[in-house]
């Protein structure tokens, strides 16, 4: 713990260092610096309980900083283009999930009824109308304005779980929610993309379908066998999987945004913008769903985050996957890293709040 707090003094004096550089204009070395904090950070915020959430998230930062000022070095190595990359890792953090999920995840379904179809109903209704609505508001370009409807379309995202139990909500609820639709949006995501994405540019939903079952239940089909069969068996193997996935992600960002470098840096803050906007609506109607519905305490703080939070790891996947990950690809991209930021600060706040039920 003092190593940390040490490291976290370490990456404030290096911010204060990008200031210095920033004011004397010595650009050059702002963008390594800048990086550096917030990689330090990355281990500083491990001395909080509370703010530890958000030690993935600083790397991510640090990454993009490099990414977007250094982009010639994340688009091709030797005659290999990286977004090839893309593809195999979403896979692989799909086939890390379904290690990570069992039978017993879905039997929930059965015990919690109610709070699950309100979760997935909000889920896969307000958050891809939701971001139509700001795509349309803000007359962002046909395929970024279809990679927002993308995000929206996207099941629960990964991180739901960890904000889940550091805001002391209901966990097994929200691994089940996180379960269910991923493999709901097999169907639901192609769907939505046709009816709204489809304003936008042309989408061909039996295509996207057909990418989904590659990408996503293909490998948690083999993690759920995994699960069954050998997890526990190699514990190095079971160890190594969380790694692997918060690798892939980060690599994943890192081609997107290196791809889509020029646009970012010109629709970058309107896009920060439409996600902020899109996030918190998703937590404020998942929240009041559930109190509409006369659900508990643990159980709307639940439904609030997974409703709010999207696979944009997937959504990055598809992108390419459709030859669209320097437009469509842009979306995930900037919602994935700033919805950790909204969650870990909505998850902090509960954490200090213990609900009563």
């Amino acid at each position: 713990m003092k190593t940390y707090k040490l490291i976290l003094k370490l990456s404030i004096l290096l911010f204060v260092v990008a200031i210095g550089l920033f004011v004397a204009h010595l650009n050059e070395y702002l963008p390594v610096v800048v990086a550096l904090a917030f990689f330090t950070l990355s281990f500083g915020v491990k001395s909080s309980e509370v703010y530890k959430g958000l030690s993935f998230t600083m790397i991510i930062f640090a990454c993009v900083c490099i990414t977007l000022n250094y982009p010639q070095y994340f688009i091709q190595v030797g005659g290999f283009k990286l977004k090839g990359l893309i593809t195999p890792l979403i896979q692989l953090i799909m086939f890390g999930m379904g290690t990570e999920i069992g039978l017993k995840d879905f039997k929930r379904v059965a015990e919690q009824p109610k709070a699950v179809l309100i979760g997935l109903a909000g889920h896969f209704t307000f958050m891809p109308i939701m971001g139509f609505a700001l795509a349309k508001a803000f007359h962002f370009e046909p395929e970024i304005a279809a990679g927002i409807v993308l995000i929206g379309s996207m099941p629960c995202g990964l991180a739901s779980n960890v904000m889940s139990y550091l805001a002391k909500a209901n966990l097994a609820l929200s691994v089940t929610l996180t379960s269910v639709s991923t493999l709901l949006a097999t169907f639901l995501t192609p769907f939505w993309m046709k009816v709204l994405g489809g304003q936008f540019i042309e989408i061909k939903a039996t295509d996207m379908f057909i990418h989904i079952l590659q990408i996503v239940i293909l490998p948690i089909v083999l993690g759920l066998l995994f699960n069954k069969f050998i997890k526990g068996k190699s514990t190095w193997l079971d160890k190594l999987m969380p790694s692997v996935s918060m690798f892939g992600i980060a690599t994943i960002i890192c081609v997107i945004t290196a791809a889509g470098s020029k646009s970012l840096l010109t629709i970058g803050p309107l896009l920060i913008l439409a996600s902020f906007i899109h996030n918190t609506s998703g937590y404020l109607f998942g929240y009041w769903s559930g109190r509409l519905f006369r659900l508990g305490e643990r159980d709307s703080r639940t439904i609030a985050i997974e409703v709010g939070m999207q696979n944009g790891g997937l959504a990055s996947g598809l992108a390419e996957k459709l030859g669209k990950a320097a437009t469509m690809g842009l979306a995930p991209a900037v919602f994935g890293p700033f919805m950790n930021i909204t969650g870990s600060i909505l998850a902090s706040y509960w954490h200090k709040k213990t609900p009563k039920d």
